[in-house]
């Protein structure tokens, strides 16, 4: 299997892997949509599912090429025979790396963040570590799940030292794993005694965890493209999150969104995205603005995704620039950076309603 020299090789993970799952598919194919309707006027070859063969249609320059199976398997037998890549994947199983991976290894020119910059940003401790002199972000500290239980005491002993530096303040926990993807599997301990062994039936022994302070704000988020050394903040969004039964719930947000601390959130991204190396093309940067206004800080770094996210559907709309597009010219020497016009017009809406992704504009 061969392609054209011209041609970009486009999928996105859950598509093209068949997927089943309504409440996945339904934002997953709203992101293939967006970007194949950015690469309208490029040649592309586009995987996808043959469960899902009857969804292409109206694609414009566009040769479908139609698996069975899992994409990364896939890839590995076929990556050598394509150029160039763009696709959308997620952390989920370090699905996002394993897919950079193989492209690299086959000397695929890809519009994506780079394997290392992947695995760096998927790792919340790694990212905290990389970026601790760079930007505010809440005090963490790593873990391990040991089936003996000394994890116990040692998350005692460091909210007894955290405590200690402010002891007038009630010092609250939240503990992640330290590689997850949409705030799943969340734990908020509201004061230390709180703290059980059951925690190893949700973070199993030999899982590795995150245990960071608990910052009362508001969540919100930047989208950046970047050439690989300057990053450009697109839009800061609001983010709809529900923390409920150790389980934290992405349902949506809104863009772009407007607050006094609007140029600082951008000036954290954009540090956090020039500091990490190889993040390129489409990111995303989640942040907190602090509830606190008597703090230090007003906007505190908690991730950063190497990845598109889901604020580029809500994009898409409102939008007054070609995203997907830009990128793939940026990276290719086409046009600087500098010289993207970023535009939007018109506010939108993205938010999950049961198996569907709904967006509207406001």
């Amino acid at each position: 299997m061969t392609n054209d020299n011209d041609s970009i090789l486009v999928f996105e993970y859950f598509t093209a892997s068949g997927e089943k799952d309504r409440c996945i598919i339904s934002e997953a194919e709203e992101l293939i949509f967006a970007l194949m309707d950015d690469l309208a006027d490029i040649k592309k070859d586009l995987v996808i599912n043959k469960s899902y063969e009857n969804m292409i249609g109206g694609f414009e320059n566009t040769n479908p090429i139609f698996i069975e199976g899992n994409v990364i398997d896939w890839l590995r037998e076929n990556a050598a025979n394509f150029k160039r890549a763009i696709f959308i994947a997620a952390e989920n199983d370090n699905n996002l790396y394993n897919i950079t991976k193989i492209l690299e290894e086959n000397d695929v020119e890809i519009y994506t963040s780079s394997a290392e910059a992947c695995l760096k940003a998927s790792d919340k401790s790694a990212t905290y570590e990389e970026l601790s002199n760079v930007v505010p972000q809440p005090r963490s500290f790593r873990f391990k799940i040991d089936q003996k239980g000394y994890w116990k005491r040692a998350i005692e002993n460091l909210h007894e030292k955290w405590q200690a530096e402010d002891p007038l303040t009630p010092l609250k926990l939240i503990i992640k794993p330290l590689m997850g993807v949409d705030c799943e599997d969340i734990v908020i301990l509201e004061k230390i005694e709180d703290l059980t062994f059951d925690l190893d039936k949700i973070f199993h022994p030999g899982s590795r965890i995150l245990v960071q302070e608990y910052i009362e704000g508001e969540d919100i988020s930047v989208s950046l493209i970047s050439d690989g050394k300057k990053a450009i903040p697109i839009s800061l969004n609001k983010q709809y999150v529900q923390l409920k039964d150790d389980k934290g719930t992405y349902l949506g947000g809104k863009l772009p969104y407007d607050t006094k601390y609007r140029e600082e959130a951008f000036d954290i991204a954009t540090k956090a995205v020039e500091s990490i190396e190889g993040l390129k093309g489409f990111v995303g940067v989640d942040l907190l603005i602090n509830a606190d206004e008597k703090d230090v800080y007003s906007v505190y770094l908690l991730e950063v995704n190497s990845r598109f996210t889901t604020p580029y559907v809500g994009l898409k709309r409102v939008a007054g620039f070609n995203i997907a597009k830009s990128v793939v010219d940026v990276i290719d020497g086409k046009i600087n950076i500098e010289d993207v016009d970023i535009s939007l017009d018109g506010e939108v809406e993205f938010k999950k309603s049961g198996d569907v992704l709904e967006i509207r504009r406001i």
